[in-house]
């Protein structure tokens, strides 16, 4: 395992952190217990000491989990991140009631990496600002439930600017890959951040896998013997200022292969041949993906029965030119796009900000065209 400097905390973490969104599972619903146990000790046994839950992850079951894998003096070995929801704050007195519910799932006594999760413009001026969260969160500090202060990010750059401006941040995580180089706070943002001392935590660097399995023509950009997960992860890794990168690793091939690619990557590691293969991968990309969705599942259930990003993920399909694959699964499906009743619910709770009620119609439209 490659170890890097995590801003002006001092800390070394390991270049490949664990997100615990994505365990493997037995059902709809349900996580594969033992074997995700299993695999958040098998990370640390091998060097990953950063893991990342969160309130939400699988249903609110992730922080049990994690909890529960980092029992028998696996705590000891490794960095804790979790994150508080903010829109869950109805008052100030909600921060610590939740911070101490955290706490007691995770059975720790203390939170290294605590993070205000998914900030936007409308939850920094309504929760952050509001509620004095950063007094809230000094306090916790103070009283040994936490250890160092940050948030994660889905916004634009200049929200992005003016949350780091606001206080004298520990650490933030964005969104960053390949393909969303301008999106939400993007390369600025990620300059910005680090100019700042900022430890700097990289999340969706596959783009909710779509970058593990791309459209046949984007993978033939990529020549030589890296898989494409191996060469979104190299992206990131060959840049300076990213202390780590977290991977929702789902079952143990993912896990063992990223474990791998994570012990041979360094700074400065691409050639010029390769950053050009990026270019050119990002631009067919972006000619074919129709909408931005990463697959998070923030947006359901919904109220109507749809299955969003499943929906999502067939339109895209049709992008790529894969529509009698997508065909076949958007007739499958018990509510199609046309269910949509534009309630917006799903909206409040995007990280892509994707208008959801908006696009339902173009889907339906791209289908109806299919049929015929």
């Amino acid at each position: 395992m490659q170890y890097r400097k995590f801003g002006k905390t001092g800390l070394s973490v390991s270049a490949l952190g664990f997100g615990a969104m994505r365990f493997p599972m037995l059902k709809e619903n349900e996580v594969d217990e033992k074997r995700a146990v299993e695999m958040v000790r098998h990370a640390i046994d091998q060097g990953v000491n950063y893991i990342d839950t969160a309130y939400p992850y699988h249903q609110g079951e992730s922080e049990r989990i994690v909890g529960e894998a980092l029992q028998n003096g696996y705590r000891d070995k490794t960095y804790l991140a979790t994150k508080c929801p903010v829109w869950e704050l109805n008052e100030e007195a909600d921060f610590e009631k939740i911070l101490d519910g955290q706490l007691k799932k995770l059975k720790t006594d203390h939170i290294d990496f605590y993070l205000l999760h998914a900030l936007s413009r409308d939850r920094f001026e309504e929760k952050i600002k509001k509620f004095d969260l950063v007094h809230k969160m000094e306090k916790a500090r103070e009283d040994g439930k936490i250890k160092y202060i940050g948030f994660s990010f889905h916004d634009s750059f200049d929200v992005f600017q003016d949350i780091i401006d606001y206080y004298e941040w520990d650490f933030c995580q964005i969104q960053y890959n390949y393909i969303d180089l301008e999106h939400q706070a993007g390369k600025k943002g990620l300059k910005y951040a680090a100019s700042k001392g900022m430890g700097i935590v990289i999340m969706e660097p596959l783009l909710g896998g779509k970058l593990a399995n791309p459209a046949d023509h984007v993978k033939k950009v990529f020549q030589g013997d890296k898989s494409c997960v191996e060469y979104a992860l190299d992206f990131i890794w060959d840049q300076p200022e990213p202390s780590l990168l977290l991977s929702g690793m789902s079952d143990e091939k993912q896990l063992s292969d990223n474990l791998m690619y994570a012990d041979r990557c360094h700074t400065n590691m691409l050639t010029d041949e390769e950053h050009e293969m990026y270019r050119k991968a990002k631009e067919l990309f972006d000619s074919m993906s129709l909408v931005g969705c990463t697959g998070c599942r923030y947006c359901v259930p919904c109220p109507f029965g749809l299955e969003i990003p499943e929906i999502f993920s067939l339109y895209n399909m049709t992008g790529a030119h894969k529509e009698t694959e997508a065909k076949a699964g958007y007739e499958a499906l018990k509510i199609q796009a046309d269910g949509c009743k534009s309630c917006h619910r799903c909206e409040k709770e995007c990280p892509q900000m994707i208008k959801i009620s908006q696009v339902m119609p173009e889907v339906t439209k791209v289908f109806e065209k299919l049929k015929a």
